[in-house]
C-alpha cells in the first residue's frame, strides 16, 4: 500500500514539473530534484534534496522580488517542512501536523487580510473591479454575470487608471448587470466563509474534531475556488498538503484528492467558460 507521505511528496514534485519556476540558475535545479523525486525511492526521503529544493525557491522569490505569487512563498515553507519532517522518526505524523499548521495560518491570515485590512473586499468593490479588468476572469464575467463582450471591453477602458491619479471630468458609464453585482457578492462572502472555515478547522487541535471536517473542508474549497481562479499552482498545493494529512488506511480519500489535483489541472487548461458561451450563441 502506498504511504500518504509517499503520495503527497510525489504529488509535490509533479506540480514542480507543471509549473516550473525561476530564472536559468533556478529552474533546472528544481526540475532535476522533482525528476529524481519521483524515480528513486531513495532521493524521495533525502532531507537534504528537499531542503536544497526549498533553497533554490527562495532564490527565486529574491530574483522577483517583491512580485512573488503568495503560493511561492506557501511552497518554500512546505518544502522546509518536509525536509524537517523526514528527519522525525514520525515523518508522516509530523508532516501531517505541518500542513494542517501552514494551511491553517495561511487561511488565517487571508481573512485578517479581507476581512479586517482591505475594506475595499467586504464591500465588494474588490471582485466587482477583478471581475471586469483580470483578463482570466473576462469568460465567467460574461457567462455568470452577463456582460457582453462589448460591454465588457468598454468596462475595462473605463476602469483603466490614469497616470498620477488623475480623474475625468466626464468618466465613461461602467456597465454593471444585476447577476454581476449578485456574483461579485457570492464570491465576496463565500470565499470568505470557506477561508475562515478551513483556518479554523485546520488549527483547531486534533482531539476536538474529526477529521473529515478538514478534508471536506479544503476540497470543498479548492473544487469551488479553482473552476473560477486561474491559479493552478496554489490548488495543487493546497491539495497535495491534503494528502500529507489523511491516514494509511484512508485510500479513497487520497484517491478524490488526486482526482481534484486532476480537476485543477483540467479547470486551467479547458477553457470551459469560453465554450459554454460559444454553446450560447
Amino acid at each position: 500500500m502506498v504511504r500518504p507521505l509517499e503520495v503527497a511528496l510525489r504529488l509535490t514534485a509533479i506540480a514542480l514539473l507543471l509549473r516550473p519556476m525561476g530564472g536559468w540558475f533556478v529552474r533546472p535545479v528544481i526540475m532535476a530534484a522533482a525528476v529524481l523525486v519521483l524515480v528513486s525511492p531513495r532521493a524521495l526521503r533525502m532531507p537534504a534534496l528537499w531542503l536544497g529544493v526549498s533553497i533554490a525557491i527562495a532564490f527565486r522569490i529574491a530574483a522577483d522580488w517583491p512580485l512573488a505569487d503568495n503560493h511561492i512563498y506557501l511552497l518554500t515553507y512546505w518544502c522546509v517542512a518536509i525536509a524537517l519532517s523526514l528527519h522525525s522518526k514520525e515523518a508522516h505524523g509530523t508532516l501531517a501536523f505541518n500542513s494542517r499548521a501552514l494551511i491553517g495560518l495561511a487561511f488565517a491570515f487571508a481573512v485578517l487580510w479581507k476581512a479586517v485590512l482591505s475594506p475595499d473586499f467586504l464591500d465588494g468593490r474588490f471582485f466587482r473591479v477583478t471581475l471586469q479588468t483580470d483578463p482570466r476572469f473576462g469568460e465567467p464575467a460574461m457567462l455568470i454575470g452577463g456582460l457582453s463582450s462589448e460591454q465588457l471591453d468598454a468596462n475595462r477602458n473605463a476602469l483603466m487608471p490614469l497616470p498620477q491619479g488623475a480623474e475625468l471630468l466626464n468618466p465613461p458609464r461602467v456597465f454593471e448587470p444585476q447577476r454581476l453585482r449578485i456574483l461579485a457578492s457570492v464570491a465576496t462572502w463565500g470565499i470568505l466563509i470557506l477561508e475562515a472555515s478551513v483556518a479554523a478547522l485546520m488549527l483547531v487541535p486534533s482531539a476536538r474534531i474529526s477529521a473529515r471536517w478538514r478534508h471536506a473542508a479544503l476540497l470543498t474549497f479548492c473544487l469551488v475556488t479553482y473552476p473560477f481562479a486561474p491559479v493552478a499552482g496554489f490548488g495543487w498545493l493546497l491539495l497535495l498538503m491534503g494528502v500529507g494529512q489523511t491516514d494509511q488506511d484512508q485510500v479513497w480519500l487520497r484517491r478524490i484528492y488526486v482526482g481534484a489535483f486532476v480537476a485543477v489541472l483540467f479547470y486551467t487548461e479547458v477553457p470551459w467558460a469560453g465554450l459554454l458561451l460559444d454553446l450560447g450563441r
